[in-house]
C-alpha cells in the first residue's frame, strides 16, 4: 500500500480547494450559505478520511470508521450546531482516523491534534483576512499535509540485525528444549 507523502498532500490540498470552491459557487445559488458550507465540510471531510484510509497500512475497521463517521455526521446535521462546532466535530473525526491508523504513540497523536488545531486556526485567519474560500481550504489542507512529518512512534528504531539475531537465538533455544524433551520421552519407554 502506498504511504502518504507531503507532495501528495499538496495535490490533495489543491484538488480539495478547487472542488470546495466550485461546489460553493454552484450550490450557493440554490441553497442558503449555511447549508452549502456544511455540505462542503461534510463532503471534504469524508473525501479526506477516505484518502487517509487508502494510504494506511491497517486493514481492520475501515467499514466501521465510515459507518461511525456517517452516524456522527447525520447526528450533527440533525442537531444543527453552530458552524464552528460543526467544523470541530469533523476535524475531530479526521484526528481520530489519523491517530488510529497512522500513529502508535500518544505523543504522535497529541502532535497530530496540535497540527489540527494549527490548521483550523490558519484557515480561520485566512478566511477572516481574505474572504476567499479557495485560499481558506488551501491553507487548511496544506497544513494538514504536514501530518506525514509526525513520527509514527517515539521509540527509537532498533537495528534489524539485532532483532533477527535475538529471534534466531530464541528459536535455537526453543529447538534445543524441544529436542531434549523428545529425547527424554523416547528414553523413558
Amino acid at each position: 500500500m502506498k504511504t502518504a507523502t507531503f507532495v501528495e498532500g499538496i495535490f490533495v490540498a489543491l484538488v480539495s480547494s478547487f472542488i470546495g470552491s466550485v461546489t460553493y459557487f454552484s450550490l450557493s445559488l440554490l441553497f442558503a450559505d449555511s447549508v452549502v458550507i456544511r455540505l462542503i465540510i461534510s463532503g471534504l471531510s469524508l473525501a479526506y478520511i477516505l484518502y487517509l484510509l487508502t494510504r494506511s497500512n491497517e486493514r481492520i475497521g475501515r467499514i466501521t470508521v465510515i459507518v461511525l463517521w456517517s452516524i456522527i455526521t447525520m447526528t450533527t446535521w440533525f442537531f444543527w450546531p453552530p458552524v464552528i462546532v460543526f467544523i470541530v466535530i469533523h476535524l475531530g473525526s479526521i484526528w481520530l482516523v489519523r491517530s488510529l491508523y497512522f500513529y502508535s504513540s500518544l505523543f504522535s497523536s497529541l502532535a497530530d491534534l496540535s497540527l489540527n488545531i494549527l490548521s483550523i486556526a490558519i484557515a480561520l485567519w485566512t478566511a477572516s483576512h481574505t474572504g476567499s474560500l479557495f485560499l481558506t481550504l488551501w491553507c487548511f489542507f496544506l497544513t494538514q499535509a504536514l501530518f506525514v512529518m509526525i513520527p509514527t512512534s517515539i521509540k527509537p528504531s532498533t537495528n534489524n540485525n539485532s532483532s533477527n539475531q535475538n529471534s534466531e537465538d530464541d528459536f535455537q533455544r526453543a529447538y534445543r528444549v524441544a529436542q531434549s524433551a523428545v529425547h527424554k520421552l523416547s528414553t523413558n519407554q
